[in-house]
């Protein structure tokens, strides 16, 4: 979510100032009989809800992303985070809860561990802080990192501190020799004069070294300037006409097996090298001033021939699914991969326009692995959830989606959801107040997926996967 991290606006004034926005954005309002009642499901006939979960009370704040390993989903929250027993996905339930707030609680499961991202400037990193300008020098915030050895009971043993925080973050494992270490790659953006741990210009991001056998030696080991050139200098307009500078990135997609990342960085997409994981090198860049805002971010084909990057339009706080801002902004954009450069094929938004209370627009999902085919289920905040054949990239198509009606439990533009990822034969959508829910896909296109097994889902380190069998990890 590309919210200006916590220490400049607070999730409350950014809703407020898309409230404000709204009359400048929906000069053609969507259809009031299009849209679906408050609350109300609909869906393609091709997808079951299988079950939600409403959001733990202890975590008072909205769900974030997701991690799942073996028979149990993680999921983040503004709050803390929460762990589920998913054995039996139709009766998945909550196993614990744990309140350490401190936006957004990106995470990524390992072993024994979960990395939890803070992006929000806290008065010191312990559960108990709040909220402190980071103007302040003695502010902290990074990278939490816990045991979850019990599920019941996770012990927080661990914090790293980096510049400008850490919004997302990014699982790299160490190979041969190295396989004892986990490589933690920082994303992070908006530095000011005025932050002195986080000045301008900041083209970096921050690399974390976790000693598996030691992890609470876990240290900032490089911080590797990625844009020398100071990156897209951006067009200085405002939204949603606008195309934001790059001062860091949003967010990191590796491929360990491949040695190669996708970066979405605010306004750029990059591709890197990561064969030696502490001095990733870029080896290709785009741009599109034209219809891409905020560079989110990326997922490979199973291949790895392909990206898809998606442009945040409105930072997740704004109504981008309708007429008035049309398809090909707020839209997933496919690349492919040749010659060791992005070539565009084409955007893909979703057709259903939503309501200008909905905030809406391309978000965070992962492959469903069939082999052959390029398939994949994302989440659009208040779009819901939608599954897109992308097998010719020039070409993508939707063969299922769920979605509800606008999201009246909470203000406006603050709704619906952050993540869907495909683990083990289910969908799981993370909704920021509804809670968790669980989806199954029944399709011809899809039933080889069902065979599929994964030890470990983290979906911004990507594994390849078999037709039938173990996918690696």
């Amino acid at each position: 979510m590309f919210t200006p991290h916590g220490r400049r606006l607070t999730r409350r004034l950014l809703i407020a100032a898309g409230v404000a926005a709204l009359t400048a954005l929906s000069t053609v309002p969507a259809q009031a009989a299009d849209i679906p009642a408050p609350g109300e499901i609909v869906k393609s006939a091709n997808i079951e809800h299988v079950r939600n979960v409403p959001r733990p009370a202890e975590l008072t704040d909205i769900h974030t992303d997701m991690a799942f390993q073996g028979d149990y989903a993680y999921v983040g929250n503004y709050s803390g985070f929460s762990i589920y027993d998913i054995r039996r996905p139709d009766r998945t339930t909550p196993v614990s809860s744990l309140v350490c707030p401190g936006g957004q609680m990106d995470v990524s499961v390992y072993g024994n561990l979960l990395f939890g991202a803070v992006d929000s400037s806290r008065s010191d990193d312990s559960c108990q802080s709040t909220a402190q300008p980071a103007s302040n020098k003695d502010s902290w915030e990074g990278v939490r990192i816990f045991d979850i050895s019990d599920k019941k009971n996770p012990k927080y043993i661990k914090s790293v501190e980096t510049n400008c925080g850490s919004h997302t973050l990014t699982l790299v494992p160490g190979k041969g020799r190295d396989r004892r270490n986990v490589y933690v790659y920082v994303s992070s953006y908006n530095p000011s004069a005025t932050f002195p741990d986080c000045q301008p210009p900041h083209d970096l991001i921050s690399i974390i070294k976790v000693p598996l056998r030691n992890p609470t030696a876990a240290a900032v080991v490089a911080t590797p300037n990625l844009f020398p050139d100071g990156g897209n200098p951006g067009d200085g307009l405002p939204y949603p006409e606008r195309t934001s500078a790059t001062s860091g990135c949003h967010d990191i997609t590796a491929y360990p097996e491949k040695n190669i990342a996708a970066g979405a960085c605010m306004g750029e997409g990059i591709l890197m090298d990561i064969s030696d994981p502490v001095s990733p090198k870029v080896t290709a860049t785009v741009r599109d001033d034209e219809n891409f805002a905020f560079w989110h971010s990326a997922t490979f084909n199973n291949e790895g021939t392909k990206v898809v990057f998606t442009d945040e339009l409105g930072g997740g706080t704004q109504a981008t699914c309708n007429e008035a801002i049309g398809p090909n902004r707020g839209a997933n954009a496919y690349f492919d991969i040749v010659d060791g450069q992005l070539v565009f094929k084409s955007y893909f938004k979703i057709a259903r326009h939503q309501a200008d209370t909905e905030n809406c627009v391309a978000h965070n999902g992962s492959l469903i692995p069939v082999k052959g085919k390029d398939i994949m289920v994302q989440a659009w905040y208040q779009g819901g959830i939608s599954v897109v054949d992308f097998t010719d990239s020039a070409s993508p198509k939707e063969i299922a989606y769920f979605e509800r009606g606008p999201d009246t439990t909470a203000p406006a533009l603050s709704g619906g959801h952050w993540s869907a990822y495909y683990y083990n034969g289910y969908i799981y959508g993370s909704d920021f107040n509804l809670g968790l829910d669980i989806l199954k896909i029944n399709d011809p296109r899809t039933r080889s997926a069902q065979g599929v097994r994964f030890d470990i889902l983290n979906a911004q380190t990507q594994a390849s996967y078999r037709e039938r069998g173990h996918g690696h990890h």
